[in-house]
């Protein structure tokens, strides 16, 4: 029997009493959504997966994200979230841990994209001696406790979105003129969740200006929201040993990395579920993105 055991009252959960290494039954597939829509979080730990294993588990969800076709390699659906190079070497480029520290403030995954990223889906593979938990963020609930006063004022509102920004945030070198040279998705602040209906504010790190307000007005607001959702009280840890995976999704919860000691190997390896339908044709939202980059910021480092 899958068992759910929370982790907090009413967000994240580890599962058990599946073996998701193996090719799961429609019924089963269905009861492991349903425990995702409503734990947000939902941590499996000694999963037995390898990549193979891992990307056909992701797509049980939906559409996987993927990296294309380049220098021989095949088009890849897992993507690097640790600090091995290429070649399976710490990566020991100072761009490369500036990006890293951009992931260490509250997001959401790919909030940056015109098509939003629904299910993150993380595994251990190598796990440093100092540890490298995951915290995550009940933006549900934290949307729940907001004043009314603030509900009726961003009920309406839309919000740019920026990867650049966040990286500012983290210490790159990028300018805000070169930010606004660049396309800034439009997403809505206030979102629905589809699978429990319930609302969230769709901010974090990669949120950039209210649409058709002033700077400082933006900022003070967006700023107030992160705040507020950011609180001890919404905020779980999840650690992992070699073999654990978790899934978050991005349309109900932020995220962060929490630090580990650079020197010391980690390899995590995640699959990415798109909110929307699969296009007709493989396509490459991120050889654009990346292509256009700030010049101080050009990376390679999301393969």
């Amino acid at each position: 029997m899958i068992e759910a055991k929370p982790l907090s009252p009413r967000f994240g959960a580890e599962i058990t009493g599946v073996d998701i290494s193996k090719p799961l039954d429609p019924e089963t597939i269905q009861q492991i959504i349903a425990m995702q829509d409503k734990w947000g979080v939902t941590v499996y730990r000694d999963t037995g997966l390898d990549d193979e294993g891992q990307v056909r588990f992701a797509g049980y969800f939906g559409y996987l994200e993927s990296l294309p076709p380049r220098d021989g390699r095949p088009r890849q659906f897992l993507f690097n979230a640790g600090n091995l190079d290429k070649d399976g070497e710490i990566n020991r480029a100072p761009s490369a841990l500036t990006y890293r520290k951009g992931d260490m403030i509250f997001h959401t995954d790919s909030s940056f994209m015109d098509l939003r990223t629904s299910y993150s889906m993380l595994r251990a593979v190598e796990v440093p001696p100092s540890g490298g938990p995951t915290c995550f963020v009940d933006a549900r609930t934290a949307y729940d406790d907001l004043p009314e006063d603030v509900k009726a004022k961003i009920a309406d509102l839309e919000c740019e979105h920026s990867l650049w920004w966040s990286r500012k945030q983290g210490g790159a070198e990028i300018t805000r003129e070169m930010i606004e040279e660049r396309h800034r998705p439009v997403h809505k602040l206030v979102h629905i969740h589809a699978g429990s209906g319930r609302k969230m504010v769709y901010a974090g790190a990669h949120c950039y200006r209210v649409v058709g307000w002033g700077w400082e007005e933006s900022r003070e607001l967006i700023d107030y929201l992160n705040a507020h959702a950011t609180q001890d009280k919404y905020i779980i840890s999840v650690d992992y040993a070699v073999g654990d995976m978790v899934i978050w999704d991005n349309l109900a919860c932020l995220h962060r990395g929490a630090g580990f000691n650079w020197d010391e190997r980690r390899d995590m390896r995640r699959a990415t579920v798109r909110e929307a339908d699969a296009p007709e044709q493989p396509d490459d939202p991120f050889g654009e993105l990346f292509s256009n980059a700030p010049p101080m910021s050009r990376l390679d480092k999301v393969g």
